[in-house]
């Protein structure tokens, strides 16, 4: 299978999907043997075993691993099972505090084996998670040139492609999908061809994933069917859009993607009530910026304006800090502090370079005023050809600010057809650039904040994404 259908170029900005291959450390290939005829010398860290909450299957598995270690002579095998278990928690809670404990399972192994190959996936993976791609960088690089296995090029991938280096990532992926086949490559396959505008392609890809999920890895087969009802849901196919998100919550019933994926789409469909109530509960599971965005534009919908303030009062104490690229896209559509989102996008650029975290840098610099510095990170941003409707209602907004008609229409057009994917807020004001378009920008685009507009290059102001 290649990546891309007919031609593969570069591109993906992988989401979620990881390397969760926790059951066996021997699914990682190199040391295990080596490491079981070694007695260990150094102690298992105790911040690692520590008791934690939970009775699930994976916190059982977390129970059971680290009472294993603490009988174990050499707990080496079972310390790096133990740390793939942290990374399955952390996907599964969005807690990212066992990513954490799954790099000191990483330090652990390394301390006992210099140089492991285990501990270098382990704790790349972890880096990736935790978004520090350039120190992942290395690691996964020693890996793919010294073992290369189907999970090393993905790591190598992954951590590429969110520097904007795709065609590298490229190469990458399509190693991993020749190497191994399976869920893990087919959804970055889909990943990269939804980048580069093949939705038909991504879908292809995704149903391939989705016939190799399972129930033994439900977080992976939830989260393959979620983004495959997400691309459903773009290709205006809302029936079974709505089946396959409801096929995710059968493998984990408050999977907070699919809970969110369910209200956008009654949002999309008027049912603001109905989108409130499954927002707020995907929100609790999960109250990253994204999400609190998504339920105060939900609240204010039906008409709940009191408590839509709330929860952008809270995504404003945490967004910065949760989430900076989506909270510097909050910030710049309600037109609240134009400086501060410039600075959390140009904070992001440093460590990741990918189409988003451009068209973030792009929004905020023209809400700042700074049309040409825009129109660059815009031009990186659309490089790739990704339908995306956020992206296309920003170059809207930006080329029509800049005087560019025609670009300006074009965008309108392209934004419109896709306009179902956009929150309240953002549908509202793109509505209001064709006036602009015939104004010269004049005042006509205003973003919207609850009972307030403000003007598109606004100063200080309050909030968040």
């Amino acid at each position: 299978m290649q990546l891309s259908r007919l031609e593969f170029t570069d591109r993906i900005a992988f989401f979620a999907i990881g390397l969760v291959l926790f059951p066996g450390a021997v699914a990682f290939g190199g040391d295990t043997a080596a490491q079981s005829e070694q007695p260990s010398n150094v102690a298992a860290p105790q911040i690692i075993l520590a008791p934690q909450s939970g009775d699930g299957k994976v916190d059982r598995e977390i129970a059971r691993l680290q009472q294993a270690v603490r009988n174990a002579r050499n707990p080496n095998l079972l310390i790096e099972r133990l740390g793939w278990t942290f990374v399955a928690k952390a996907r599964q809670s969005f807690d990212p505090g066992y990513y954490k404990l799954a790099e000191q399972c990483a330090v652990y192994l390394d301390s006992r084996r210099p140089g492991s190959r285990e501990a270098l996936l382990l704790r790349g993976h972890v880096l990736h998670n935790l978004h520090c791609f350039k120190a992942a960088e290395p690691l996964a690089r020693e890996l793919a040139t010294k073992r290369g296995l189907a999970c090393d090029f993905g790591l190598l991938g992954d951590v590429l492609m969110e520097q904007g280096r795709l065609k590298e990532a490229a190469k990458a992926y399509q190693t991993m999908l020749d190497l191994k086949p399976s869920l893990h490559s087919y959804a970055r396959a889909a990943h990269l061809r939804w980048l580069k505008g093949d939705l038909t392609g991504a879908i292809e890809a995704m149903q391939l994933a989705v016939a190799a999920s399972s129930p033994q890895d439900a977080e992976s087969a939830a989260w393959v069917n979620t983004r495959l009802a997400f691309y459903q849901f773009q290709a205006g196919d809302n029936n079974e859009a709505r089946r396959t998100a409801d096929i995710a919550l059968t493998y984990q019933h408050d999977y907070a993607p699919a809970l969110l994926l369910r209200g956008r789409m009654k949002l999309s469909e008027g049912k603001s009530d109905d989108a409130a109530a499954q927002i707020q509960t995907a929100t609790q599971l999960n109250p990253l910026p994204e999400y609190r965005w998504a339920l105060a534009d939900a609240l204010r919908e039906a008409g709940r304006e009191s408590d839509a303030l709330n929860i952008e009062q809270l995504l404003t104490q945490t967004g910065a800090a949760d989430d900076p690229r989506t909270y510097a896209l909050y910030l710049a559509t309600r037109g609240q502090l134009p400086e501060t989102a410039v600075h959390l996008t140009e904070s992001e650029l440093k460590e990741r370079a990918d189409v988003f975290t451009h068209d973030a840098a792009a929004w905020s610099l023209a809400r700042a005023g700074r049309l040409d510095d825009a129109l660059t990170h815009l031009g990186q941003a659309l490089a790739e050809g990704t339908k995306d409707a956020r992206l296309f209602f920003h170059a809207a907004v930006i080329h029509s600010k800049a005087g560019h008609k025609e670009e300006a229409s074009r965008f309108v057009e392209q934004a419109t057809r896709l306009k179902h994917l956009l929150l309240p807020s953002e549908r509202q004001q793109l509505q209001l650039v064709p006036g602009a378009i015939n104004n010269n920008f004049a005042d006509s685009t205003r973003p919207v904040t609850g009972a307030s507009a403000l003007n598109v290059a606004a100063t200080e102001s309050p909030r968040r994404d």
